[in-house]
């Protein structure tokens, strides 16, 4: 895996060490898997070590992107380019072996030159300056960059930091959105000095608009350290002077794990950062606050939590609230708690046992918004005997109930509803399982729309709406995935003219007998499954005109509210082609088309939407610049938002976000398939590319 040198070389070696008089060195290479990734008779080495996810934003489409670690000491960075397709972007594995080769496996021009590769020593030094233990991502940080025609645009940068087994740590740069090799700004190596470092974890603090981050780096020991960052590339971005000891006992406590926390301190007034570490059974909390005098640290332990080593920790950056669990099935929530100087811990227990049986856990993880704790579980102990074979299962423990995430959602400082997918979860099920809004919801989000207007509470309305108009429908009688026995097939035999014997008779009745059969075993099943969530059948008459009513009212407000931002979006798109064009300038949206749409609708009164519907009526100077239809070159008029029909019957569909029409076979769809948008060219100008890049307006899910 890892170009330790010349490949003659690297075989010649390693049969060299394989055959070795001395056991130290033969049975050392031949046990280690890092130098034998193949392993003969050893079982192949599949799977992922660690992995970590990219802050939103990073990858082409806005959402994350994956750094996997493989079982073989692989580093590759993946995005999903594609709706269920992963693919994978760069190697930083290879890359980073190659820039090694290139400076003969020194870190500086300043070091002295090592031992031939044909030393053990050198062969084991060169496989651990490679060798990648941990990978964590930082925030997204913005610079300016002035181009030729000294014009600023911000341009985005993440950091990935992989910790060496060498204890080196590798801090690469890269542009986003990042598309591959050549979105690589720089790679900076970072010596600390440290002995067998175990885990890694970003530290970013924020004091007086300035963002400070360093490096936490944690010990199979027990130490744990911030060490600085230099950033020199990125402005506004400050470090450490000099590193910054959290703990430096050497009590063999290994680091398992580390979170950084931002908080606000209620006593001090300015923001603090608390950082926690997994040790052994115990969990190592640290607050760093910066004041006039410096940089104070306060540090303690939090006891009594486990009676076996804490496996895996997790927290919600929300509100602090920290999980940690054992493997004999037990889960800890730790809420902090701020005090005049520094703070305390309040723990309860969450045993899953209660909700599961009798399980292991492997590992948690809390949703971004703090609405669920996903566990990793197998089968515990039954009469004393551990199960053969494990089944590993992912379970989801609810944290906030429905009035806390409807509560977070109308308060929410985001106003994205795709980043906040867990909370809109909670809500949809609560809708789904009642078949009605609740009324406290329902009378908050019109208030919030009264007063506040924003766009983000009508998307919230569309979202309520559409869920209740799922939840009233009549559930299907069969199941949908099931195929029909129905026999498509006709013999020559039975066809009309031809005649029929009374065996055949004899043999299509009991055919038919056999499928009514069928269909009323699964229709019983169905009814079974789905009683409590069905509508009223058709034999009761009297109950289902008023829910056909009621269906088509939340119809007719779906449409009303969808409507709505259709104009919104409208007015935007208005507005940029009013600051981005000259009189009687030819963009390649249709103008004139959604002036006349949206002005079309008499109960439509927005005084915003008419003066600047005037400016650009006056821009255009009396031009329409109509789209024409490809296949026959016929005008496309501008009467639907979703499609356009030329007078030959062609149909296009409309982009949602230029409202351009999409004359080509391959489109973009958002995520949850509400609408579709066209894919950006090379001559569209900026300001149209930028549109495009924009979410759903309906459902604020990014666009594929």
């Amino acid at each position: 895996v890892f170009q330790v040198g010349p490949k003659k070389e690297v075989a010649e070696c390693k049969e060299k060490f394989a055959s070795s008089v001395d056991p130290t060195v033969s049975q050392t290479f031949m046990l280690d898997r890092v130098f034998n990734p193949e392993g003969k008779s050893l079982p192949p080495m599949r799977g992922f070590k660690y992995s970590s996810w990219s802050p939103l934003g990073c990858d082409a489409n806005g959402r994350c992107l994956l750094a996997a670690l493989t079982m073989d000491n692989r580093l590759t960075i993946h995005a999903n380019l594609n709706r269920l397709q992963w693919v994978q972007l760069v190697d930083l594995t290879e890359i980073y072996g190659e820039r090694l080769y290139e400076a003969s496996y020194k870190l500086s021009k300043a070091d002295t030159p090592r031992g031939e590769l044909g030393d053990f020593s050198e062969f084991q030094r060169r496989h651990s300056m490679q060798t990648p233990v941990r990978m964590e991502w930082s925030g997204i940080c913005t610079t300016q960059q002035v181009k030729h025609n000294n014009e600023c645009r911000d341009v985005g940068s993440v950091l990935l930091a992989v910790l060496f087994e060498n204890s080196n740590i590798a801090v690469w740069q890269f542009q986003l959105p990042f598309l591959g090799k050549e979105s690589i700004t720089s790679c900076n190596t970072i010596e600390t000095g440290i002995n067998s470092p175990s885990v890694l974890s970003w530290w970013e603090y924020e004091h007086n608009n300035r963002k400070m981050s360093g490096l936490i780096v944690g010990s199979a020991f027990g130490p744990v350290k911030i060490l600085p960052v230099n950033l020199k590339a990125v402005k506004g971005y400050f470090t450490l002077r000099q590193p910054v000891v959290l703990w430096q006992e050497m009590d063999q406590l290994p680091v398992h794990s580390i979170k950084c926390i931002p908080l606000y301190h209620p006593y001090q007034k300015c923001s603090c950062s608390l950082v926690v570490a997994a040790r052994g059974a115990y969990v190592f909390w640290c607050l760093l606050l910066i004041s006039k005098a410096g940089l104070n640290v306060h540090n303690s332990h939090v006891t009594g939590l486990h009676s076996l080593p804490i496996v895996s920790m997790t927290a919600d950056k929300q509100n602090g609230t920290v999980y940690t669990c054992s493997s004999d099935g037990k889960v800890r929530q730790l809420i902090p708690i701020f005090t005049d100087v520094a703070l305390k811990f309040e723990h309860q227990l969450i045993k899953l046992s209660e909700v599961f049986g009798s399980v292991r856990t492997h590992g948690i993880a809390v949703s971004p918004c703090g609405a669920y704790l996903a566990v990793i579980t197998t089968e515990g102990m039954t009469n004393g005997l551990h199960p053969v074979n494990k089944n590993y299962q992912v379970q989801f423990v609810t944290l906030k109930t429905f009035e806390e995430a409807a509560a977070q959602l109308l308060e929410s400082s985001v106003q994205n509803l795709f980043r906040q997918v867990d909370l809109t979860d909670l809500v949809r099920w609560k809708i789904l399982k009642d078949k009605h809004i609740p009324q406290f919801l329902q009378e908050a989000l019109d208030k919030k729309i009264e007063s506040c207007g924003s766009t983000y509470f009508w998307r919230f309305k569309l979202f309520l709406l559409r869920i209740l108009y799922q939840s009233m429908q009549k559930a299907p009688s069969e199941v949908m995935w099931r195929p029909s026995h129905e026999d498509a097939k006709i013999l020559i035999s039975d066809s009309p003219g031809m005649g029929s014997t009374e065996d055949d008779q004899e043999e299509g009745t009991s055919k038919q007998a056999s499928k009514q059969s069928l269909c009323d075993t699964g229709k019983g099943m169905d009814i079974d499954d789905t009683a409590e969530d069905s509508l009223p059948q058709s034999s009761d008459i009297g109950g289902r005109e008023p829910m056909e009513e009621k269906l088509l009212e939340v119809q007719a407000q779906i449409e009303a509210v969808e409507m709505h931002l259709t104009r919104e979006h409208m007015k935007r798109v208005l507005g940029e082609v009013y600051l981005h064009t000259w009189i009687t300038e030819n963009t390649s949206i249709p103008t004139r088309g959604v002036c006349d749409f949206l002005m079309s609708d008499d109960g439509y009164d927005d005084r915003t939407a008419r003066v600047l519907i005037g400016h650009i009526l006056k821009k255009m100077n009396k031009q329409t610049f109509p789209e024409h239809c490809s296949l026959c070159k016929e005008i496309l008029p501008f009467t639907d938002r979703k499609q356009a029909v030329c007078s030959n019957g062609h149909i296009w569909l409309r982009c949602f976000l230029t409202y351009q029409s999409c004359q080509s076979l391959v489109y973009r769809r958002c995520l949850l398939h509400d609408s579709i948008a066209r894919h950006p060219t090379p001559e569209d100008p900026e300001w149209i590319k930028r549109l495009l890049q924009g979410p759903c307006t309906f459902c604020d899910s990014p666009v594929f």
